[in-house]
């Protein structure tokens, strides 16, 4: 059965750490959705003003939170404070933390959208370094990327690699996950 993803897009996300998971997960065969939380599938990245199409309306499709095996929120400011504020984001999020499915995040993200909503409780977590500073939720780590039972966080855009490689290996194993790395030379 092949393993399904969902990436969150806010307008001022990250462009790297939204287009390379959805680049890596795809090229080891994972089915990807983009989908965006505003009313609009155009969303504006945050530095380069890059506009992506998204799939989807998240609001067309957050009922359907049982299809994914994994969400993936980008960091990114404004970017990370939209998809907090987001209601469909934070339920879906809930939703697939709840029912033990993968939920990741990176760079401020961990902190603005999962502590938020109590997911990083008794978790090991990165982040973008000094966002750890704004939570007491969880327990702060200085690794590029962390893996807790179902939280996956990692730094900044210079680690989104690593971050979709370890996405890889949680739904696909550790072989499928080394050889993306391979591939794309990590």
């Amino acid at each position: 059965m092949t393993k399904k993803a969902i990436v969150l897009l806010a307008d001022g996300f990250e462009e790297v750490e939204a287009v390379t998971p959805i680049d890596y997960l795809r090229r080891a065969g994972i089915e990807v959705t983009a989908a965006s939380i505003s009313n609009s599938l155009t969303v504006t990245g945050r530095w380069t003003g890059i506009k992506v199409i998204a799939d989807v309306l998240l609001s067309d499709i957050v009922k359907e939170s049982g299809s994914w095996d994994a969400v993936i929120v980008p960091g990114g400011l404004p970017g990370a404070d939209n998809l907090a504020a987001s209601k469909e984001t934070g339920a879906l999020l809930k939703s697939m933390a709840d029912s033990g499915r993968l939920v990741c995040a990176i760079c401020a993200s961990p902190v603005i959208v999962l502590a938020p909503l109590g997911l990083l409780a008794g978790k090991k977590f990165t982040c973008y370094p000094g966002m750890e500073e704004k939570t007491k939720e969880g327990s702060w780590s200085g690794d590029r990327v962390v893996v807790d039972g179902n939280i996956i966080t990692s730094r900044a855009a210079g680690t989104t690699g690593e971050f979709a490689i370890a996405i890889i290996k949680k739904l696909l194993g550790e072989e499928a996950g080394n050889k993306i790395a391979e591939t794309v030379l990590l």
